[in-house]
């Protein structure tokens, strides 16, 4: 599949196994937009295609209700410059407030932007995400964003390919989340480095798009920075009568393409893997980065027991940052935060399973615990179904669309040493704010956290009736 796409959009082949690809999408956010167009602007340049760009608000804007301009100051001098400029080129910009704005990534896929076959770029790494339907997309840094404003092209050196493939029966509670947790831990985080991964296997054909996206969302953390999953009936389900996908002839006639897209049997990749998802159970990262997961059931693990010095070290390192002992249970830990949101796990289908668990029960005294749609038509759908009311009810924080506390780059931050379960796809140092200690988690996990005001296993409370 991989190679279909790479080779219909190849306009030339450069030295060096580099080349020349033509750019069916461009998505533009805050933090990059303005300044891009601005670079461009004192080059002499233009934008090549805006009306192949679209430009949407998410990264810096604030997400407390009632959310202005300037409610985070450095996010609206942002945001008056890509109005500006956007408006300048002719660039369709999804603006705070109206149908289509929200986080990049989940506006895409939901507003029938993203087509199987098509190669998507946007200046922010989780770009990966537009994979889960087919799609060919990655990240891509300031002066590749530029050239792409410019040209409509981008220079890109050639992956190689891996396919790791989820076999077993998966369990009711195990998420997409959880799955693709499970497989960074096991590869790790370098396992990926260089290669565009297709995720495949009888579980991941059983997946929801919503859930597809999800898995490919964090190619990037196994060090992949392409994820896709293989279009398939479930795929142009999804994409019927979305505004920006084609309709009646031309929507049967795209479907007939997208079928040509899936890996021929027999398919040769540079890497296989198969994970086995039969005793799998939900996850939950312990340490600094995804690949210090265990299951939610489970304990620290003992640096003491890693024979390779580098390794052993970084255990160490999350150990202290984190405040965790070696062999301690993961079930218990009280937390301050809990957040539910992110470009991983901020569409319907996740508030949905939080709402699942949160229903008829409130928040634990001294936490705090946020919803962030991860789009405008996300919180309208959520909020025609209810499901504010439910978070509301119990104690949650209903906010506005955004990245919010995914980064820490709009002002909302966990505070230094305070706990965090997150929905989000990073647990970096200080990537939730200067000493915020980050567990990733799916959403139902989330929910678990922020009623019981521990770390606990979402299987219990859904047992018992509250």
């Amino acid at each position: 599949m991989f190679d279909k796409i790479w080779a219909s959009h190849q306009i030339a082949e450069l030295p060096g196994d580099v080349s020349l690809l033509y750019i069916d999408r461009h998505l533009i956010h805050d933090l990059e937009a303005g300044p891009d167009l601005a670079r461009l602007a004192r080059d002499g340049r233009r934008v090549r295609r805006p009306d192949l760009t679209f430009a949407t608000p998410d990264h810096a804007v604030a997400s407390v209700p009632g959310r202005v301009t300037d409610t985070n100051p450095t996010g609206g001098r942002l945001l008056r410059e890509m109005r500006r400029r956007c408006a300048d080129a002719g660039i369709r910009l999804f603006d705070l407030g109206q149908s289509g704005q929200g986080i990049v990534h989940v506006i895409g896929p939901e507003l029938g932007m993203t087509h199987p076959g098509m190669l998507i770029v946007c200046a922010d790494s989780h770009t990966c995400t537009h994979g889960g339907m087919g799609a060919l997309a990655f990240g891509v840094g300031a002066s590749e964003a530029t050239h792409v404003l410019a040209t409509q092209t981008i220079r890109q050196q050639r992956p190689r390919t891996m396919r790791i493939r989820f076999e077993g029966r998966r369990s009711s509670a195990v998420t997409a989340k959880d799955m693709v947790l499970h497989a960074i831990g096991r590869l790790g985080v370098a396992a990926g480095r260089g290669h565009a991964v297709e995720w495949a296997g009888a579980a991941v054909a059983a997946l929801s798009v919503e859930e597809r996206l999800t898995l490919c969302n964090m190619s990037i953390e196994m060090g992949a920075k392409i994820g896709m999953v293989a279009p398939d009936d479930t795929t142009y389900q999804y994409l019927a009568g979305r505004p920006m996908a084609p309709s009646g002839r031309l929507f049967d006639l795209a479907v007939a393409a997208w079928r040509t897209l899936p890996s021929d049997p027999g398919a040769s990749f540079d890497a296989e893997h198969v994970l086995d998802l039969t005793d799998l159970v939900p996850q939950i990262t312990w340490g600094t980065n995804p690949e210090q997961v265990v299951d939610v059931t489970g304990r620290v693990p003992d640096p003491a027991a890693e024979h390779d010095p580098a390794r052993r070290a970084a255990m160490e390192a999350a150990l202290n940052y984190m405040g965790l002992q070696p062999g301690q249970e993961m079930q218990g830990l009280a937390v301050d935060w809990v957040f539910i949101g992110s470009c991983a796990n901020s569409r319907l289908s996740d508030l949905r399973e939080a709402a699942d668990i949160v229903r008829g029960r409130h928040v634990a005294p001294g936490v705090h615990a946020w919803v962030v749609p991860g789009s405008v038509d996300v919180k309208r759908a959520a909020e025609a179904e209810g499901l504010d009311d439910v978070f509301r009810s119990a104690g949650f924080d209903w906010r506005e669309p955004g990245c919010s506390m995914c980064l820490a780059a709009n002002g909302e931050v966990v505070g230094p040493g305070q706990r965090s379960v997150s929905t989000s796809n990073r647990n970096f140092v200080g990537r939730q704010g200067p000493g915020a200690r980050t567990h990733l988690a799916s959403p139902a996990l989330a929910a678990a956290a922020a009623v019981t005001g521990v770390i606990t296993d979402a299987r219990r409370l859904r047992e018992t009736t509250p």
